[in-house]
């Protein structure tokens, strides 16, 4: 993994900034920030393979990076897609097992790793730490079992239309710019669908006047509409 010297003052600032380190005490952020180790990845570049064992967890600063499943037959099955001031690998960094999946950039990226020690020692000194990390951790697994659910229960459209909804997150009522932050086929993947699905779907969407599509951008063009599409397709079924 290739890495790229990077100044303190700017790493300190960077953990300072995520939402799992804001508690901290100058004293404990240094302890971190002198243990980090930044890593730059190219598109495209591996972070670790499926088997690896964690040393640690990583944060996304910039870039994204994608987690999956290999396959033998050259698919994949997307399981997140993540992006600044994300983290992975924190459960299986405490449970000591291997890797499940490979980690790849999508784009170029700029990650922190954070050693197991300097971890342990503050979960051990510094209960709202503790409780941060495990609202993380449940945060998380909240999220694999929605996505279970989805897949399940859910039609491809109420599945995109969730996806477009959370990545417009807390917007106004009016319309909103989302741009997509990857290749469709991966935010297939990701949804369980197959690219050709994932095209439909945004084709009939854009044909009710939900959205427009431009390339990587979404527009959409009344968030409580497409919300109640979503709603209303889950009671039809």
């Amino acid at each position: 993994m290739p890495t790229t010297p990077v100044r303190p003052p700017d790493r300190a600032e960077l953990i300072a900034r995520l939402a799992l380190f804001q508690e901290l005490t100058r004293a404990q952020l240094e302890d971190i920030v002198h243990a980090s180790r930044p890593v730059t990845l190219g598109r495209g570049a591996l972070l670790f393979q499926k088997g690896d064992r964690p040393a640690g967890f990583f944060v996304v600063v910039s870039g994204q990076v994608k987690l999956a499943f290999p396959s033998l037959h050259g698919a994949e099955k997307v399981v997140e897609i993540l992006g600044p001031g994300q983290t992975f690998g924190e459960a299986l960094m405490f449970m000591e097992r291997p890797y499940p999946v490979f980690a790849e950039a999508v784009t170029e990226a700029m990650l922190l790793e954070i050693p197991r020690q300097p971890v342990n020692d503050l979960l051990s000194r510094d209960p709202a730490f503790a409780r941060a990390m495990l609202a993380g951790l449940a945060k998380r697994l909240h999220g694999l079992i929605q996505d279970v659910e989805d897949y399940s229960t859910r039609s491809g459209t109420e599945r995109l239309i969730g996806y477009l909804l959370r990545q417009a997150d807390d917007a106004a009522e009016g319309p909103v710019e989302v741009m997509l932050p990857s290749a469709k086929s991966l935010i297939a993947s990701r949804l369980n669908l197959t690219p050709e699905t994932l095209s439909r779907v945004l084709h009939d969407l854009a044909a009710r006047g939900l959205v427009e599509v431009r390339g990587k951008q979404v527009r959409i063009l009344d968030l409580q509409r497409l919300a109640d599409v979503g709603r209303d397709r889950e009671r039809e079924d």
